[in-house]
């Protein structure tokens, strides 16, 4: 049995998954890359463990960021912005021979497109250290993802770091061609208590994996059953997004305009970030999905994954009833 957490949907009254930490938030370990998106106008840090863990931090969770980066000017800035926005810095390894990731992004008619550069400090990640961490922080849940399992080193890593820890782990699913690989796509969800991905990732994993399903939540349900998993999270862009429960049974939230689509790069990150703060806490699963859904929007309003300014979060603090000691600008 998967170690795991108990999910609530409907109007069951919810309970929150791990007792608080001493400062009295749960901690969360992120797993994986941190980077730099370099556009054509401007460079944006980023990488989906780090935007994470920037929204986690703001609304009230204790993220612990596990990756690597070089010995460059751009680690500095990320450990720069990292102390910045209060997350923990001692998960950030450095390099001392491999640059910061980078990412080159161009955007058409089509939406982004990303040119993930191969042999990168993520790639590099140092098991003895990622399972230290682990071991320290007593993580409530684990995030992460596929891409920064392209390297035996880090897929090492990961794999050390979850052995090491009896928690609930979150899989955000995120296929970057040519860095899909069937064996560790299977062998995530065989390791994940809950994925996140959204309907053209569902619909390219039922292929890689060979699982049956004529409608998306026909593949869901066999993606469910057949990796034991707690839960399945599917976003389907402007029509919202839904959930199946061990159960099976189905959750959905309609999708509400939004109001100025700016950027769409983040938004995913921002989704699965309050869905699993929605774990910490207890929420039930129609609640969890309407905030994550209504979040993500947010940010497609805003320039880059994760907002310049803390104030983009009171909104949701206030809402949500989250006391936070943020005080960053």
């Amino acid at each position: 049995m998967k170690p795991g957490i108990r999910l609530s949907g409907g109007s069951e009254a919810p309970r929150a998954i791990v007792p608080k930490t001493e400062a009295g938030a749960p901690t969360v370990v992120a797993f994986g890359e941190t980077l730099v998106d370099q556009f054509s106008d401007r460079s944006v840090l980023g990488g989906a463990p780090f935007n994470v863990s920037c929204h986690l931090a703001a609304l009230g969770a204790r993220p612990v960021l596990v990756t690597r980066t070089g010995k460059d000017a751009a680690g500095d800035l990320l450990k720069q912005a990292m102390d910045a926005r209060g997350l923990d810095l001692r998960g950030v390894q450095t390099d001392p021979a491999r640059p910061t990731g980078r990412v080159l992004v161009t955007e058409d008619a089509d939406g982004h497109h990303f040119d993930i550069l191969p042999d990168q400090a993520y790639d590099h990640i140092h098991a003895r250290l990622a399972r230290m961490v682990g071991l320290s922080v007593h993580p409530a849940l684990v995030y992460f993802g596929t891409l920064s399992q392209r390297s035996e080193e880090s897929r090492r890593a990961l794999r050390d770091l979850l052995g090491t820890v009896d928690t609930c782990a979150f899989l955000d699913i995120n296929l970057r061609d040519p860095w899909v690989d069937a064996d560790t796509v299977r062998w995530s969800l065989a390791r994940a208590s809950v994925v996140k991905l959204n309907e053209d990732e569902l619909a390219r994993v039922g292929r890689l994996l060979g699982l049956d399903g004529d409608t998306p939540k026909a593949r869901a349900a066999v993606l469910r059953s057949t990796f034991d998993l707690q839960q399945v999270v599917v976003t389907a862009g402007p029509a919202g997004a839904w959930a199946l429960d061990p159960a099976g049974r189905l959750e959905e939230v309609a999708g509400t305009p939004a109001r100025q689509v700016v950027d769409t790069v983040g938004a995913g990150d921002g989704f699965a970030a309050v869905i699993m703060l929605g774990m910490l806490r207890g929420w039930s699963t129609g609640e969890a999905l309407a905030r994550a859904d209504a979040f993500a929007r947010a940010l497609c309003g805003i320039r880059g994954a994760v907002p310049a300014s803390q104030a983009f979060y009171e909104p949701f603090r206030r809402d949500w009833r989250i006391e936070t000691a943020v005080n960053h600008a």
